[in-house]
């Protein structure tokens, strides 16, 4: 299965393409990826890439590219769960110049809407402790701290999303 094609008001959430991969090289190069784990190479840029585009196939979730309406493609967002990974993500990443904009808001908000359309009962996110941007966008999302929640990373904390207690998706609207 292919990722399916997400629209939002501002954005659409779109299969990646290959052409896609220059903007992840550029995006790992720079600061807004320090709390990543950046590919040794391009070969290594390669497998993190083609990751998010083959997981669809293989367990029917991974990674969207997002763009504007006007085509500019500006991150991703992504629910994944690779093997080290004890529960089902959801993560994104912004390219410069587009943070600060509700972006990432908006793409992670169909992404948990199409997840919780999907049966999915709970997704985490994995932040490290200095990530405050990303920790501000989890509690937006309406996602709490989990504690308990296993993790393999020291610095790691793990952000819980859940639909509505009725198990509508609405607290996300």
């Amino acid at each position: 299965m292919p990722a399916p094609i997400l629209d939002t008001p501002r954005l659409r959430l779109r299969p990646h393409v290959i052409s896609d991969m220059d903007a992840f090289a550029t995006f790992f190069e720079g600061t807004r990826a320090d709390h990543l784990t950046k590919p040794q190479n391009t070969s290594h840029l390669w497998y993190i890439f083609t990751s998010e585009v083959g997981s669809w196939e293989l367990i029917g979730i991974g990674g969207w590219a997002i763009e504007t309406r006007d085509g500019q493609l500006i991150g991703q967002v992504a629910i994944t769960q690779p093997p080290h990974f004890d529960e089902r993500e959801i993560g994104w990443i912004l390219f410069d110049g587009f943070e600060g904009q509700g972006y990432a808001l908006e793409a992670a908000t169909a992404a948990l809407h199409w997840a919780w359309e999907q049966d999915m009962q709970t997704l985490v996110s994995y932040i490290e402790k200095d990530n405050t941007r990303s920790i501000a966008l989890a509690e937006r999302l309406g996602a709490v701290l989990d504690p308990a929640a296993q993790v393999d990373e020291d610095d790691a904390l793990v952000y819980r999303h859940s639909p509505d207690i009725d198990g509508n998706p609405e607290a996300y609207a």
